[in-house]
């Protein structure tokens, strides 16, 4: 048999360049759509529509990100999805993280009879009118918390967080801790949590990202143009944006200013919401792989 270059046979070869040209290919087909909603944001919106901008941008111009910018509700709306994000979060790893330690300890009986209840809500709940009439009679519509607090445990969450503990954490380290008289909450403060920094950092961006782009609570919730998150206010920017296209139809020169107009915030809008995400997530991308790995192998 043919041997070539690191003892690889000439099949082998083939097979890994057939392997590199489909990752090339998948690669292409989900980085392209991002790519060209970048470079048209900053494009000229009439060459846009004209299917004149392809690879690189043309006409540039900051035109869609001057107009959204220029609309306070857009700081208003970062100011509140920031804050609701922050207090969100934290709430939420504070509830999922020691709910999951706790089903994860097999001494803890009745945690198959909790963790039923728990599955039971993934697939059933009481629906959106019993859940609002609760949410208003407790109180919280129409103000910060209700972003917080109702829907603070996402189960998958917990349960991915509960099968790292039970199968990444050793048995034999709580054996030796409680013989140095560990109680069960030093235990999980001063070793599992150090030990678990890359399922916490999972966790924590599959709630930053729910929590960013979540527009549906506000949608229902929130009445106070004061308290309405970045998601809501984008939301109507754009259909606002796109009812003046329509008004003013594709005729004459109005017309083609409310194409450029309604097609450059298109762009700009998607950019604006999904930056801050992009950005965040390469400071925990190899936590983030190695926890994927961890819960897709054990979970």
């Amino acid at each position: 048999m043919l041997s070539l270059s690191k003892g690889k046979s000439l099949s082998d070869v083939l097979f890994d360049a057939i392997v590199y040209l489909l990752c090339a290919l998948i690669f292409l087909v989900i980085a392209y759509p991002v790519y060209f909603v970048v470079i048209a944001s900053i494009s000229d919106a009439n060459l846009v529509a004209q299917g004149h901008v392809t690879i690189f941008p043309k006409g540039v111009s900051l035109f869609g990100y001057q107009k959204v910018f220029e609309d306070e509700r857009i700081w208003i709306g970062y100011r509140n999805t920031i804050i609701y994000t922050i207090l969100g979060t934290t709430f939420s790893m504070i509830l999922t993280l020691p709910a999951a330690y706790s089903l994860s300890r097999p001494e803890f009986r009745a945690r198959r009879f909790i963790m039923f209840f728990f599955a039971f809500t993934m697939f059933f709940n009481g629906g959106l009118i019993p859940t609002y009439i609760l949410i208003k009679n407790l109180g919280l519509d129409n103000t910060i918390w209700v972003f917080v607090i109702p829907f603070a445990v996402n189960v998958y969450n917990l349960i991915v967080t509960r099968s790292f503990f039970e199968n990444s954490i050793p048995k034999e380290l709580y054996e030796s801790a409680t013989l140095d008289g560990c109680s069960h909450f030093r235990f999980f403060t001063s070793i599992v949590l150090p030990l678990s920094n890359a399922i916490i950092s999972v966790i924590a961006l599959y709630y930053i990202v729910a929590k960013w782009n979540d527009f549906f609570t506000g949608l229902i919730y929130i009445r106070d143009k004061n308290l309405v998150p970045l998601q809501l206010v984008l939301r109507d920017i754009l259909i606002a944006n796109q009812v003046f296209k329509e008004g003013v139809g594709l005729g004459g020169e109005a017309g083609g200013y409310a194409q450029r107009y309604a097609d450059a915030v298109k762009y700009a809008i998607i950019i604006v919401s999904t930056l801050p995400v992009i950005v965040f997530y390469p400071f925990v991308q190899k936590y983030f792989e190695k926890g994927v790995m961890i819960g897709a192998i054990k979970g």
